[in-house]
């Protein structure tokens, strides 16, 4: 008798299994990623915040360098200049010197606020937040130079006024927030218009139609 001879069993050692390494990730990598997300996304309101309030404070600013170029104040403040420096002679010199200095003070914060505003609105989420933070800080730091350089008092009228603008800013600031908030959570599903409904038609209900009003003129004619 011939025997045959049965296939070696294959070796279980033998056999390749794919690297462990490969199947699980790199526990560094995925340590890292978010890290940086929240590094992102903790500067950014960060400098949002910052170029708004800075912006807001320009503003003060610039309301309060454009009444010193007009107000009699300013002939005040360049009479102790001109003392100051021996130049009595040359007062109404020196006024003029003065209100220009604050008229170009004038220009160059307004461009300056008007830098710092936008960048706030590039790095900011929403505009209205931005907004209102610049009016809120406007608001205040305009009171205070008001109170400290012109001495006025504002009535209590004034500061109903300011409160009730900026509270309103909030609430519609919360109502965008709150609207933003929905439409991410729920995502955008486009609805189809009538036009896609008339332009998604085949070609076999068009040719139904044509055949129904076929069939209605024949059925009149009859």
């Amino acid at each position: 008798m011939v025997r045959k001879r049965q296939p070696a069993a294959p070796d279980a050692s033998s056999t390749t299994s794919p690297p462990s390494s490969s199947a699980a990730p790199d526990s560094s990598t995925s340590g890292d990623m978010p890290a940086s997300v929240t590094a992102t996304s903790s500067s950014g309101p960060t400098q949002w915040i910052f170029y708004a309030v800075a912006s807001g404070a320009c503003a003060a600013f610039n309301g309060v360098f454009a009444k010193l170029t007009t107000t009699e104040l300013t002939t005040r403040l360049s009479d102790k200049v001109a003392n100051l420096f021996g130049l009595s002679a040359f007062e109404n010199i020196v006024e003029v010197a003065v209100r220009v200095f604050f008229f170009a003070l004038n220009l160059t914060f307004n461009g300056v606020m008007w830098t710092l505003f936008t960048k706030a609105l590039a790095r900011g989420t929403s505009t209205t937040q931005v907004s209102i933070m610049n009016t809120s800080t406007n608001f205040m730091v305009t009171a205070l130079l008001g109170f400290v350089i012109f001495s006025e008092s504002l009535p209590p009228l004034w500061w109903a006024g300011a409160a009730l603008l900026v509270a309103g800013n909030v609430v519609i600031g919360s109502k965008d927030e709150s609207k933003e908030a929905s439409a991410t959570a729920g995502g955008y599903v486009p609805v189809p218009g009538d036009d896609e409904g008339v332009l998604g038609r085949t070609g076999e209900d068009e040719d139904e139609d044509v055949i129904d009003l076929g069939r209605g003129s024949d059925d009149r004619s009859r």
